[in-house]
């Protein structure tokens, strides 16, 4: 089909998998038709943006590994860990600033004991 249909059949696919989800699952979520799901990760559909926004916010895939797949070089756990933060208010963020610094201080701390 498309150049650009491979990575979003791809990025759906592998989402789906990790997320330990059935095709129909994330057509329900996304209130689509389990046959475009299907087509989707077959790199056999151009969907329109009707279909692909809540399948992009269904599965919380992060637009860039699809839009670029060049740039894919985040794991699973950091792209995670990106899009809770990306969801999390104002109030929140400044709320885990601290907790998140002291956390990376302490694992860090603990790397350096081990290794020397």
């Amino acid at each position: 089909m498309y150049d650009f249909s491979y990575p979003l059949g791809n990025v759906v696919k592998s989402t789906r998998y990790q997320r330990g989800l059935t095709q129909l699952q994330v057509a329900d979520m996304a209130d689509i038709d389990v046959r475009t799901v299907m087509n989707i990760e077959n790199s056999k559909a151009n969907p329109k943006m009707e279909v692909l926004y809540p399948l992009i916010r269904a599965l919380r895939i992060d637009a860039r590994s699809i839009f670029n797949p060049e740039l894919q070089r985040e794991t699973p756990a950091l792209q995670q860990l990106r899009l809770m933060i990306e969801e999390c208010s104002e109030q929140e963020a400044e709320a885990l600033i601290p907790v998140v610094e002291s956390v990376i201080a302490a694992l860090r701390t603990k790397d350096a004991i081990e290794i020397g």
